[in-house]
């Protein structure tokens, strides 16, 4: 049987099993929100790339965190929207391998983009006599490429010690694959043992990050409650990223809820609608809230027709 597990080429994905009657529906409306991902975040990233006036690394980091959505979408959407219309709903090995390694990184870079937000904020507000040799365009680019260099390596490790793993099914109870579903497949758990130990690692490191997005924030609360034009400047600029951080972390949740718990105890639908949310809340959602929230960029969007 060992001989056999490393031969699997192909993974069977059951997560669209129960949509057959509807699938050409869900197909017009996949495709539906996955045009409207591609228009919001592209607005964003042109708007901010070709006004001179949002080169400023508050507005910088927001196309980051756009074309982070976009990089998930492309690793994901195409993909779904030809299972949908598809009877039988395989991936390759290493089409499923490359599907966790994006999902994992873009998790990742989401949190990572969110802490250094935090950062930016931080600075403009409490240090803002000192913002700009703080913030310079130098240390900018460093923090950006941390953002999405840093996990996109870390969970490409992690992806390749699932590669070396010996699998005993090919089936996935999901619609798409994530690194630790691919791990479950494993023959022996003796086999996963150091994918569980890096796996804390990467958990560990993330929720530091996020123990210091919300410290950042508190801070600036605490800061910006004794001065009307830094609380202004609060509800103006740090209010988006609290809105796209409630949303991250929630639908991250779920989607942990899922995976922790027993799949079999929860319905079919219910699983589908909790794994879409990652796909489709923060990449839709995010491009909106600071499109419309953010002066700047909304009253570029008016200019430019948007």
């Amino acid at each position: 049987m060992m001989d056999n597990v490393s031969q699997i080429t192909m993974f069977f994905l059951s997560g669209l099993n129960e949509t057959n009657n509807h699938r050409f529906t869900l197909f017009f409306l996949t495709l539906l929100c996955y045009c409207v991902i591609l228009l919001v975040n592209i607005s964003v990233i042109v708007t901010i790339i070709m006004d001179k006036n949002l080169h400023e690394p508050m507005y910088i980091l927001i196309c980051a965190f756009c074309m982070n959505g976009l990089y998930v979408t492309t690793g994901f959407y195409p993909k779904l929207l030809w299972d949908l219309l598809s009877p039988i709903h395989v991936i390759s090995y290493s089409g499923c391998l490359v599907q966790a390694q994006v999902g994992g990184s873009f998790v990742c870079s989401e949190l990572t983009i969110l802490a250094v937000m935090a950062y930016d904020r931080y600075v403009a507000i409490c240090r803002p006599l000192e913002y700009h040799s703080v913030m310079s365009q130098q240390r900018l680019i460093l923090l950006v490429c941390y953002s999405w260099m840093t996990p996109f390596c870390t969970i490409g490790i992690s992806t390749f010690l699932t590669s070396r793993l010996k699998l005993c099914s090919p089936y996935i109870h999901k619609f798409f694959c994530v690194n630790w579903m691919i791990v479950k497949l494993a023959c022996s758990p003796a086999q996963t043992r150091v994918n569980g130990i890096f796996v804390y690692i990467i958990i560990i490191v993330y929720l530091i990050h996020a123990l210091f997005i919300v410290l950042s924030y508190m801070y600036l609360i605490k800061t910006c409650s004794n001065s009307i034009n830094n609380r202004a400047k609060f509800m103006q600029t740090c209010v988006p990223h609290l809105i796209s951080l409630l949303i991250f972390l929630v639908t991250i949740l779920f989607e942990i809820m899922i995976m922790r718990f027993d799949p079999n105890n929860f319905p079919q639908t219910f699983k589908n609608f909790v794994e879409i949310e990652t796909l489709v809340i923060p990449p839709l959602i995010n491009p909106l809230i600071y499109g419309f929230k953010l002066t700047k960029i909304r009253n570029r969007l008016l200019q430019l027709g948007f």
